[in-house]
């Protein structure tokens, strides 16, 4: 595998999201070569939504929106990959610059709000792409969509991400579009879900293949928000639950350059944040539902505090900014032999 140290110097030279634009067109050029640069993970197979993940490392929604650079990604030892914010329409995101290096901090702070090609693009990409690996496609709504309306954009995506998905992630706890962690709270959560499983449902029989929704939430509920979205996602016998997305809470952070951006923070900070919601969502679900965990993973022994919480599977993204593909190989290696769960 290629010296990632050699080249992180050139990478963080350029602005965060110059930076990432290159990262991506270069692994979707390496991705005709992924012998250049491919680690075949040792790790251990993990049953999850009845799936079958070759080791329980994956890829965090949000580094490939359009699904551009699957098969480079592919070649980098993950157990899985997650493409998008994916939305039913094209949309340009939020103004530039939205990105921020917080590099004291091993943070990143993003407001980029859903920038993608359209759900229409995203599946074309995944039709040219030949990776064999599990693919989960997580799906939001359009920024000028209403949020009394929202429900409409996820039955959109969902129609038409469910052929050529592993999985799907169900995106309602990014703080980068409006009113969009709304459909948290008990009522609309409730009234999305049941949307979601009918179609489920219905695309299951039309396709003659279930494939799993997985919910994906916020760092930043409280104890009886926890709560109530643990018992609907049991009620609606949802398949998997995301923890976390990025964090509001700056309080680790706000005497940093750039600690005061909008957006979402990821990265170190939000590791506690991230584990504490795990070890909640876990005392509440009790092995009903899996827990999938993000946030703050920047080493081998990060991963195992996340499956000690409570995860199954976990996921990287601004780990791998700062530290490289050599961090998938850590993490397969830490995890190989503990216990899931």
């Amino acid at each position: 595998m290629f010296r990632y140290a050699l080249l992180r110097p050139l990478l963080f030279s350029l602005p965060p999201e110059a930076a990432h634009d290159l990262t991506i067109a270069t692994l979707a050029r390496a991705g005709k070569l992924t012998g250049l640069l491919c680690w075949k993970a040792k790790g251990k197979p993990v049953e999850v939504m009845g799936l079958t993940f070759p080791n329980p490392v994956g890829l965090a929604a949000g580094l490939d929106k359009n699904g551009e650079a699957i098969n480079g990604l592919g070649a980098l030892g993950f157990g899985f990959i997650e493409i998008g914010t994916v939305t039913p329409r094209p949309q340009p995101g939020n103004p530039k610059p939205r990105m921020f290096r917080l590099s004291q901090a091993h943070a990143i702070i993003n407001r980029m709000g859903f920038n993608n090609d359209g759900v229409d693009a995203l599946v074309e990409n995944v039709k040219r792409a030949n990776y064999k690996g599990i693919l989960g496609i997580n799906i939001g709504k359009n920024a000028d969509t209403p949020i009394e309306r929202a429900n409409e954009d996820y039955l959109a995506c969902l129609s038409a991400v469910y052929p050529h998905a592993s999985y799907v992630t169900v995106n309602i706890s990014s703080p980068n579009t409006k009113n969009l962690r709304d459909l948290q709270g008990a009522d609309a959560l409730d009234g999305l879900l049941s949307a979601l499983k009918k179609r489920q449902d219905e695309l299951a029989q039309m396709h003659g293949r279930y494939v799993p929704i997985a919910l994906k939430i916020a760092p930043d509920l409280d104890a009886v928000q926890i709560t109530a979205i643990s018992d609907l996602l049991r009620r609606h016998r949802m398949d998997a639950v995301i923890a976390t997305n990025t964090t509001l809470d700056r309080d680790r952070v706000a005497h940093l350059r750039h600690g005061q951006e909008a957006g979402g923070l990821s990265g170190v900070p939000v590791r506690n944040k991230s584990n504490n919601v795990i070890r909640q969502l876990k005392a509440e679900l009790k092995d009903e539902v899996p827990i999938i965990g993000v946030g703050g993973i920047l080493s081998g022994k990060d991963a195992q505090e996340k499956i000690a919480a409570g995860a199954k599977l976990v996921q990287l993204y601004t780990g791998l900014i700062y530290r490289g593909p050599g961090l998938v190989k850590e993490c397969v290696k830490a995890l190989n032999g503990q216990s899931h769960g």
